[in-house]
């Protein structure tokens, strides 16, 4: 996954490299103007969107990086004659990279990091485990939740972040608007408070819940009964992954799940807002 550390040890032992940037994305396209990536002698950092315009920025960066006379700026159209059947319009940058702007490409890894979805998962168990590597690979914030700390101890997930607290609950409330939340703990009646918890909020990207049809219809009586709020049910995901597939393994779970859950949060987080002047802002030469 594509993080903090990953970028500044790419950096360390790449002394030259070229920054390439879609400055403008017409028609269909692979990537969009949020789309930059690192050329080195050797190496690549992020991507553009692959196929043959990838394939033409690289050899065009590096030769940047031998001191070959090049442009500094290239317009590709995406068609047969580049073998990439797209039929858009890219316009590519290249800048190569001083000490203020290798800060400055850090500085914004960073800032593209910390505005992703944040996706809590309740439960450490097969599934919850199964999940956390399934969205190890999305560009979300995933943090696994559990009361047991056996359970956090023991999950093999790397890049994924861990929480310990006897209160999940509280969890749901600290957490910012739009996040996700996934609840398959081992304990049903843990299940149903943190998920009215979630679904209280009403400004979640995506609650759902592991279950079956019985406690599907239990949590629903267990809202009107309990909470008297039966009204929150109608933003619940239960079963998590649907059931179309018929097919109880935790993996098949997991990645049913991920792709609801994937769909939910970056829907939610791409959804037009004012631009930011410190996020929107290119790295300048």
């Amino acid at each position: 996954m594509t993080g903090r550390k990953d970028i500044r040890d790419f950096l360390s032992r790449e002394q030259a490299c070229v920054l390439v940037q879609v400055e403008s994305a017409a028609g269909s396209t692979p990537r969009d103007t949020d789309a930059w990536m690192l050329v080195s002698k050797d190496r690549t950092f992020a991507t553009i969107g692959g196929g043959q315009l990838e394939f033409m920025a690289i050899d065009h960066a590096r030769k940047l990086l031998h001191g070959a006379k090049w442009d500094l700026r290239l317009a590709i159209p995406l068609g047969p004659e580049i073998g990439q059947c797209c039929g858009g319009r890219v316009a590519l940058s290249f800048k190569r990279l001083d000490a203020d702007m290798r800060a400055a490409i850090i500085e914004r890894s960073d800032n593209e990091i910390a505005r992703r979805p944040h996706v809590y998962i309740f439960g450490a168990g097969h599934v919850g485990n199964a999940l956390a590597r399934a969205l190890s690979h999305v560009p979300l914030r995933t943090v696994l939740v559990d009361t047991r700390e056996h359970e956090l101890s023991a999950a093999d997930v790397p890049d994924i972040e861990t929480c310990l607290t006897p209160m999940p609950e509280a969890v749901v409330r600290d957490a910012p608007p739009g996040s996700a939340f996934v609840v398959l703990t081992h304990d049903h009646a843990l299940d149903f408070l943190i998920a009215t918890e979630a679904l209280g909020r009403e400004d979640a990207s995506y609650v759902g819940m592991i279950g079956s049809k019985t406690k599907r219809a239990t949590f629903k009586n267990w809202l009107s009964r309990e909470v008297n709020r039966p009204e929150l049910f109608e933003g619940l995901v239960c079963p998590i992954g649907g059931t179309a597939v018929k097919d109880k393994r935790p993996e098949v779970i997991a990645a049913l799940a991920a792709a609801e859950v994937v769909t939910a949060a970056l829907n939610r987080h791409l959804q037009p807002r004012a631009p930011s002047p410190k996020s929107q802002r290119s790295v300048k030469a």
